[in-house]
């Protein structure tokens, strides 16, 4: 089947959201997002026996085997695949597909980590394999963590296009306003541009106010064919297109050009043309912002603005509240929380944006959203678009 006819055949039909920003001693990255699996399946107006797909991840290879167990599910299919970041969106595409082979009818997607309660650097807790490439390659000279890689990305950013650090402050200010609406964001005190300057330098030009909270967090979604959804509790958000490539080299030094690769580019053109959309009918964006230079080459790259000219698209205030482009509107993984993966907080922040959920940072009008998350370093690329019913 070409990836066109997919466009609007599933829709998610519930969410639910647990442990956001901060757990309670004695919670799980399991029990959380199964308390965040049972409440989407109420939200969508079904019972834990609808459910027969199974798609979950968190540090946990048998992700999807253990939240069966503890829900006292008996699906017909599990998925537990981990690509990082994105992989909810990758679970989303995988659900279709399953659905489109008639392995499942409704499908349950979870996620869930305790990354600040159990005091990890890591969303598992679990320190690097040194038989491992990265291991061998990054880990000797310093490159502990995620942070090093996108500092060089910033640097490269600065040194070809002359990006300032005002404009990596303008996407952390904005991210602040939009979490100062959402009243479980754990990034809430105001913040001015002077504040930004004056944070401490993590990984030079990276400061603290560039880099995501580490919280944790837990989210469902379940998936189900359109026409069942209509038929459903809540307004069904329609998948209206998606795009993914990978192209890990062992470690990140492999990438051939850190700002500028065209996969990114590429996914957001495929994503677009299976919706059979263009991006002027896009209303509403969420980047995956692990990191402020994230937004700058997210802008870019999919082609809101052109390259080396994000640092003044977001200037004035033009990504925030109020802004002439809306985007990251529960605050992001900058301000809202970032629980070891932000994916699903990205996925259902967009759902309920698309049902006017949100209240007093619901963008008006809002029929087409597009998202774009990542996983690993500059490894693994999705787009997705979301769509109403009016679409």
């Amino acid at each position: 089947m070409d990836p066109k006819d997919l466009s609007g055949r599933y829709a998610i039909a519930g969410v639910g959201e647990a442990g956001m920003g901060k757990a309670k001693p004695g919670d799980t990255a399991l029990s959380l997002q199964c308390d965040a699996a049972r409440q989407a399946i109420v939200d969508a107006g079904l019972k834990p026996s609808d459910i027969d797909g199974v798609f979950a991840h968190w540090d946990d290879r048998a992700a999807g085997l253990l939240v069966t167990e503890y829900m006292g599910l008996a699906p017909r299919y599990v998925d537990s695949t981990v690509v990082g970041g994105q992989s909810n969106l990758t679970h989303i595409a995988h659900a279709m597909a399953a659905m489109e082979a008639g392995l499942c009818e409704v499908a349950l997607i979870s996620y869930g980590s305790t990354q600040r309660l159990d005091r990890s650097r890591s969303p598992g807790g679990a320190a690097q394999d040194a038989r491992m490439p990265s291991g061998q390659f990054v880990l000797p000279y310093g490159m502990l963590s995620p942070i090093g890689f996108y500092a060089m990305q910033a640097r490269l950013h600065m040194h070809r296009y002359g990006t300032r650090a005002e404009d990596l402050g303008e996407v952390a200010l904005a991210a602040r306003r939009w979490a100062q609406l959402k009243p479980d964001a754990v990034a809430q005190a105001p913040l001015t541009m002077e504040d930004y300057l004056a944070s401490p330098m993590i990984a030079d030009p990276l400061r603290k106010l560039d880099i995501c909270q580490v919280t944790d967090s837990a989210g469902a979604v379940v998936l189900v064919r359109a026409d069942r959804a209509r038929d459903l509790r809540r307004t069904p958000v329609l998948v209206r297109g998606f795009a993914e490539q990978y192209i890990q080299h062992a470690t990140p030094f492999g990438t051939d050009d850190w700002i500028d690769n065209g996969v990114l580019a590429k996914m957001g053109r495929m994503a677009l043309e299976r919706a059979n959309l263009t991006r002027a009918d896009i209303d509403l964006v969420q980047i995956y912002d692990a990191f402020t230079i994230n937004v700058l080459v997210g802008l870019e790259e999919l082609g809101f603005c052109e390259r080396g000219e994000s640092g003044d698209f977001v200037r004035g205030g033009r990504i925030a509240p109020g802004g002439a482009f809306p985007m990251n509107t529960s605050g992001g993984g900058l301000s809202f929380n970032h629980g070891g993966m932000f994916g699903m907080p990205l996925l259902i922040e967009s759902v309920r944006q698309l049902r006017g959920d949100c209240g007093e940072r619901q963008v008006q009008g809002v029929r087409n959203c597009l998202m774009q998350a990542g996983g690993l370093v500059m490894s693994a690329y999705m787009v997705m678009v979301l769509g109403t019913e009016s679409s």
